[in-house]
């Protein structure tokens, strides 16, 4: 039997609004109750998300940015299965990533990290999901980077994940991490998730998606609802 998907989601499975060691969370999160709108046409649709809106370097992050030849850094591929809670692909969504440089820099004018800036570099890519619920990213594998949370706080390496369905108001925004990365336990974002649903945020290594003498891979499947659903990043 699978899930009905009019059921109300369970939120025990995702990371609270508000979490203590995660201290922007206390300055931004809601401290009333959430209270629910119903849903008008604006909000049940919206622009459609095709092929032909997709570049054809849009999913490589190593060719998609590059002026004088190609990013610094350990290339990946990174690859996996958009699902709904019943297991079954989702075709045509829209899949966006951004992330740091191997050196954990953004291009950004608020990211001051002292770490150089890679010109050939942007950080950012899309796809859509083919038949079978697939998307294929070609990338650098991200540096991890100092920030202000609490005394010598450091982020893990993770790429930010933005799904799209078929309209704004059905968009998925996570985080994918690393195997055996030792900054995970001390990440209060990534412990922010319950103990029991974090290792959905963490890709497997793929001997079968690395290809011979160009770029190691990495499965990281996300799935929309259900009890397996992958968490949101609140």
């Amino acid at each position: 039997m699978t899930e009905d998907p009019r059921a109300p989601r369970d939120w025990s499975t995702q990371p609270p609004y508000i979490f203590a060691d995660y201290k922007s969370t206390v300055l931004r999160g809601p401290s009333k109750p959430l209270v629910s709108l119903k849903q008008t046409l604006s909000e049940r649709t919206g622009p459609v998300y095709g092929h032909e809106a997709i570049g054809s370097l849009d999913s490589d992050l190593t060719r998609n940015a590059a002026k004088d030849g190609e990013p610094l850094g350990e290339r990946i591929i990174v690859t996996g299965l958009v699902m709904d809670e019943a297991g079954r692909p989702v075709p045509g969504t829209l899949v966006e990533v951004w992330q740091a440089n191997a050196a954990g820099r953004y291009i950004h004018t608020v990211d001051q990290h002292d770490a150089p800036i890679d010109p050939n570099f942007f950080g950012g890519g899309r796809c859509v999901t083919g038949d079978d619920g697939r998307y294929r990213f070609v990338t650098v594998k991200p540096g991890a980077y100092p920030w202000g949370n609490h005394f010598n706080a450091w982020r893990p390496n993770h790429i930010h994940f933005s799904l799209f369905g078929p309209c704004f108001a059905t968009r998925l925004v996570t985080q994918m991490y690393f195997p055996g990365d030792p900054l995970l336990e001390l990440d209060p974002i990534f412990q922010a998730t319950p103990e029991p649903y974090r290792d959905l945020l963490v890709s497997r290594f793929s001997i079968e998606v690395t290809e011979p003498g160009i770029a190691l891979g990495y499965e990281f499947d996300i799935v929309l609802r259900g009890p397996s659903a992958t968490p949101l990043e609140n």
